[in-house]
């Protein structure tokens, strides 16, 4: 009975300081774009259909938790978490494309490209991209954050972000597709395609609240087990949940032949093994104190998450 109270007590407690971030983050972000006008309109309008979409905002919440778990101030790193959003974005808009996934469905809405047309579309995931760079150079970061350190979060996230993270992860995953593989080729795609801007977007977080070297080391060891842990959930919710709760179409990867955790050792292992790297990720925040709970609960929520 105790254990059920607390459980449920956490689950309360991460969701109000999730719809407290993601509303902070929604104001920021509508803060950073401009009423649609002029020639330049409809690439602005497909830019915002795809980032006001919805979405969990996870990548910014997990930036502003990396910096309040050093005793920073979540709100100071308000720049990079919108512009980890933005790239994270432009990489759902190029993915739905055809050339690439071919979905029609995103966040429970026509995908980017059925609405705006595919060049549209296309360019409006390159403006998200460059966009998320002007907005980490900005003269508000600039204010708070040595240029050393903004120039060291910039190479952080451009690596994750390129042919070196989710770039490199994405051909891979293509290439993929229909083919016979093992457990290190799915876990480089997943590390590379999704873990990559998860564990940027935690580690930036410290990095910009002053976090040492010890700190950044193992909050970034947390980022790349839940980032892990996020794709392999993302797996095993393709085979388990349902179009309208998913938001997108379920079943998905398996009809695309693409390599999946459940694919290659199953749905009771893939399960087992999404709790080891939770568990892995908690270890690592052992010597943090009470600002890592949400990060701690985050970590849970995986796990515990349904789309």
């Amino acid at each position: 009975m105790t254990k059920k109270r607390i459980r449920g007590e956490g689950i309360l407690e991460l969701k109000a300081y999730l719809d407290e971030k993601r509303a902070i983050v929604e104001r920021e972000l509508k803060a950073c774009f401009p009423e649609p006008e002029g020639p330049a309109s409809d690439v602005i309008n497909a830019m915002e259909y795809s980032l006001f979409a919805g979405g969990k905002r996870l990548r910014p919440i997990l930036c502003m938790a990396g910096a309040e778990t050093v005793k920073g101030d979540g709100a100071h790193v308000l720049p990079v978490a919108c512009a980890l959003e933005l790239i994270h974005t432009y990489s759902l808009i190029h993915d739905d494309l055809p050339l690439m996934d071919d979905d029609d469905l995103r966040r429970g809405k026509p995908t980017n490209h059925k609405v705006f047309g595919e060049a549209v579309a296309l360019l409006a995931g390159d403006g998200l991209l460059t966009e998320a760079f002007s907005l980490i150079t900005g003269p508000e970061l600039r204010k708070r954050v040595s240029p050393h350190v903004i120039l060291k979060v910039i190479d952080l996230i451009s690596r994750a972000a390129g042919y070196r993270g989710m770039v490199g992860g994405q051909v891979v995953d293509i290439q993929s597709e229909g083919k016979a593989a093992d457990l290190c080729l799915v876990e480089f795609i997943h590390t590379h395609k999704t873990g990559a801007l998860i564990t940027a977007s935690v580690a930036s977080g410290a990095m910009l609240a002053g976090g040492d070297e010890t700190q950044i080391e193992a909050i970034t060891s947390y980022g790349q087990n839940i980032g892990l842990a996020f794709q392999i959930s993302d797996d095993i919710l393709d085979i388990e949940g349902d179009s309208k709760t998913l938001g997108k179409t379920a079943g998905a990867d398996e009809k695309k032949g693409k390599i999946t955790f459940p694919a290659i050792v199953g749905l009771d292992k893939s399960k087992e093994l999404e709790t080891e790297l939770v568990e892995a990720a908690l270890e690592s925040l052992k010597g943090f104190e009470h600002e890592a709970d949400p990060l701690r609960r985050i970590a849970r929520y995986i796990i515990e998450r349904k789309k």
